[in-house]
């Protein structure tokens, strides 16, 4: 969008950002900014960033695009109107938020639920304390695309009644939905994409017709051979 628009963008990444990821951002020609998580963390959380001067920050979880990603809705009701439950990735809410407001818009008896692996699982608490909170033991993982330390403020009141509930996943279980995407559908996800699937093959979700959210396909190749070879990647 914004070589289309003819204006700079400079994008704020963490440090393990995949090196595959950060390749596709270059060939876009964007201004990469790395940092470690915990800045990374605090410029989510603070929706500002030391040195941006007048350039507009735009924020994972903006109305604008959380807007966006509810055409993904719309597209599920399009092409399956029957669907029963709707999995996504949970990272900081704003793909889910848009994903779940058009699909429970249309039909709020549609189970929207969330995925998060056992090393970051803010929803998972939140959800189940009735209230906001940071999950304690959070650590880094192969699956990048999600995983925050807590659930944003600002995203509670809306994911608090959009999201149904949020299936907990090993490390294991998201490595070995990778394999399948791979070995039977020819599809190469990262961990936050193949999440959802994970969740579905987990015996965690009810019954009926279902739809995996598989959001992003960004990868190391080191990485995929190791979950190719049946391991987890440290």
């Amino acid at each position: 969008m914004a070589n289309q628009l003819n204006v700079s963008c400079q994008m704020l990444v963490p440090d393990y950002i995949p090196q595959t990821k950060l390749s596709r951002i270059l060939e876009l020609d964007v201004k990469i900014k790395k940092v470690p998580f915990t800045q990374w963390w605090d410029a989510i959380l603070s929706r500002t960033y030391d040195g941006i001067g007048q350039s507009t920050f735009i924020h994972p979880c903006d109305y604008n695009v959380m807007a966006g990603h509810g055409t993904i809705g719309l597209e599920i009701l399009e092409d399956l109107p029957d669907v029963d439950t709707v999995i996504c990735p949970y990272g900081s809410g704003g793909l889910i938020t848009g994903v779940s407001s058009a699909l429970k818009h249309h039909n709020k008896s549609i189970k929207v639920l969330a995925c998060e692996p056992e090393t970051a699982t803010p929803l998972h608490v939140s959800l189940k304390a009735g209230k906001p909170l940071a999950f304690e033991n959070h650590r880094s993982s192969f699956v990048d695309g999600m995983g925050g330390k807590n659930v944003l403020e600002e995203i509670w009141p809306y994911v608090s009644h959009l999201v149904d509930s949020s299936i907990v996943l090993s490390l294991e279980e998201i490595a070995e939905a990778i394999r399948i995407l791979i070995n039977r559908n020819s599809l190469v996800t990262e961990g936050a994409g193949a999440a959802p699937l994970a969740a579905a093959l987990s015996n965690k979700v009810p019954n009926g017709t279902i739809v995996c959210v598989l959001s992003g396909g960004n990868i190391d190749s080191n990485k995929l051979v190791t979950i190719l070879n049946g391991q987890v990647p440290t």
